[in-house]
């Protein structure tokens, strides 16, 4: 019997996971490399949906340290405030801060050298792992893969951005008014996420947007910016200055699928469940 691959993927879940990466990873804080590896993991708590870097210790240019006694990794079985849904299974997605820890380890700190900046880290005990440190990417002031500047977490090497050029008909809705519409969409596919439809800005209502301060960033697609309608708020985003995977959507405008009514070539498909869908 065949099976589903995304249903082997989801069925680990819940389980902790690692993955060598061959890239020389760095990060700093202010002016001081602390982290220098070409021995780094990629691993992900369970229910983490993105990876965390993890490397030897003695990469680390910097004090580490035990936390306080009582910071200690969290109980698996209770949700993290902040945890939502990807279809029926619950997740942690990048809003769930990294102090949130799903497997049993010992809560530890680095400390730049010279430097009172302190960036939290984590020690799974798990012996596939010893002498592995994860840190928290929010911690640091930048990290880069070889040379290039990475941003939001580190990137995942099964995940990947295909954007297609499309014909067929989208139209977007929000309470009976048609936001927008198109037979010359730009489809991008980013699984297990459902596929964006990105409009040419001549195919939108913008005059019923109202500009948003509301950012936020993705490690394969870059800084994307908001406008909110009506009382849907940071409803619909653009990429101005996209990274190389997304570069064909510059400018282009895209809606949450969880929050507006799609009907697509005559087909209204029921609203996906992501962490992006509205509060139950």
């Amino acid at each position: 019997m065949s099976v589903r691959l995304r249903d082997v993927v989801m069925a680990q879940l819940d389980t902790l996971r690692h993955e060598p990466t061959d890239k020389r990873i760095r990060a700093t804080i202010g002016d001081q490399t602390v982290v220098d590896s070409t021995r780094a993991l990629l691993v992900w708590e369970p229910k983490r949906v993105v990876p965390t870097y993890a490397v030897p210790l003695e990469d680390v240019a910097g004090q580490i340290d035990a936390a306080a006694p009582t910071e200690t990794a969290g109980p698996q079985g209770v949700p993290a405030a902040g945890a939502s849904h990807l279809g029926e299974r619950m997740v942690y997605d990048p809003s769930v801060p990294f102090s949130a820890h799903t497997t049993d380890g010992e809560v530890m700190r680095v400390r730049a050298r010279g430097s009172d900046r302190v960036a939290d880290a984590f020690r799974p005990a798990d012996r596939d792992l010893a002498d592995y440190v994860l840190l928290d990417f929010a911690a640091f002031d930048a990290w880069y893969e070889e040379d290039e500047r990475n941003v939001a977490h580190p990137r995942d090497p099964f995940h990947r951005v295909d954007i297609l050029h499309s014909s067929r008909h989208v139209r977007v809705e929000v309470g009976g008014t048609v936001l927008a519409e198109s037979t010359a969409p730009y489809l991008l596919f980013e699984p297990p996420l459902p596929v964006r439809y990105y409009f040419a800005a001549d195919d939108v209502r913008t005059d019923l947007f109202v500009p948003s301060d509301h950012l936020t960033y993705c490690a394969y697609k870059g800084e994307a910016s908001y406008w909110s309608v009506g009382d849907e708020q940071h409803l619909a985003w653009c990429y101005r200055h996209p990274l190389r995977d997304a570069s064909e959507v510059v400018d282009r405008i895209a809606f949450f699928n969880e929050r507006v009514d799609l009907v697509v070539d005559g087909v209204r498909p029921e609203r996906p469940i992501t962490p992006w869908s509205p509060p139950a």
